[in-house]
């Protein structure tokens, strides 16, 4: 009984989730009295603080010296770096309007580092935990280099400096990455009876990630719904952010797929899985403001991905 619920929960947790999320934001939005911008504002602080649980609860079987370097990392750095870089170029080249708009989304959909909680679906998946957990930091710390240096091309602003731009995006993902680890690694080091303990409670990140996943589509119907687009913008931005989905998690097998079926589905979730709140974030904070609807959106195709990747068992056969 307890098995068939689990495998019942991991085949249909992400789109009863996604669905939950969506849902209590329009029933309080449309409902006022329900209380919307109370709902809102604890979602913005709890999602975020859930995926540092996540996180802490996977590295709790990680030790620092399992987070080696593999060949396909390099790979998909070059690819983000590469992508972002040319299409920050292209979009010097494009007067402001719609077309820029859509190129602006698709820079923010390739340079957005790996979701810290990405570990949760790889591990289900039958994927290498201590890959992807490896990436999540160096794709963040290409994020800390990347963006500053090509930011200020696409928007130039005398208020944004390179080592003002680093230090924003420091602090914006050392709550739900750097600290999480820190504490696991020091519990491990300093405790390592409460470490064993912790370990075995690691598939609670599954369930833990279910009630961030709700948070997160909260948040992310909201930033749609305010941002006050045009039916047809959203679309073209829909499909921007759903091509550079797919795209990314078939070039990440792609670029893996020699080195065997886990490092593949790793891969694929490392350069697919975003942190989709760190678009949003830094669409507002440097970029056109409409460009964080990407975020939301994207957030909606990747998970779609993974509730398709778990219902059929984590087999990442041809195509996605």
């Amino acid at each position: 009984m307890k098995d068939n619920l689990s495998l019942w929960l991991r085949r249909w947790m992400l789109p009863l989730a996604m669905a939950a999320g969506i849902g209590i934001y329009l029933v309080l939005h449309f409902v006022p009295s329900f209380g919307e911008e109370s709902y809102l504002s604890t979602a913005k602080w709890l999602q975020p603080a859930l995926i540092g649980v996540m996180l802490f609860l996977q590295l709790n079987i990680v030790a620092p010296k399992d987070l080696r370097f593999h060949r396909w990392h390099l790979k998909l750095l070059i690819i983000q770096a590469v992508l972002f870089g040319t299409l920050a170029l292209v979009v010097t080249l494009v007067p402001q309007g719609a077309v820029r708009i859509l190129l602006e989304c698709a820079m923010l959909c390739f340079i957005c580092p790996t979701a810290a909680a990405a570990g949760v679906v790889t591990r289900k998946l039958g994927g290498d935990l201590p890959g992807i957990l490896a990436y999540t930091v160096l794709a963040n710390a290409l994020a800390c280099v990347m963006i500053p240096l090509m930011i200020p091309i696409v928007h130039p602003s005398a208020d944004v400096t390179f080592w003002g731009s680093c230090w924003a995006i420091v602090q914006r993902i050392f709550s739900i990455l750097v600290l999480p680890c820190l504490l696991a690694w020091a519990i491990r080091a300093l405790l390592p009876g409460v470490q064993r303990f912790l370990a075995r409670y690691v598939d609670w990140a599954f369930y833990v990630w279910g009630i961030g996943l709700i948070l997160a589509m909260s948040l992310a119907t909201s930033a749609l719904v305010e941002s006050g687009i045009g039916a047809w913008l959203a679309g073209g931005i829909a499909a921007v952010s759903l091509a550079c989905c797919l795209a990314q998690f078939a070039i990440g097998r792609l670029a893996a797929r020699r080195y065997g079926r886990p490092e593949s589905i790793t891969a694929g979730q490392a350069l697919g899985q975003k942190n989709t709140g760190f678009i949003i974030w830094l669409g507002f904070t440097y970029m056109t403001p409409v460009t964080s609807v990407a975020g939301g959106l994207y957030a909606l195709w990747h998970n779609l991905v993974n509730a398709r990747e778990l219902a059929r068992g984590g087999s990442p056969k041809k195509g996605l």
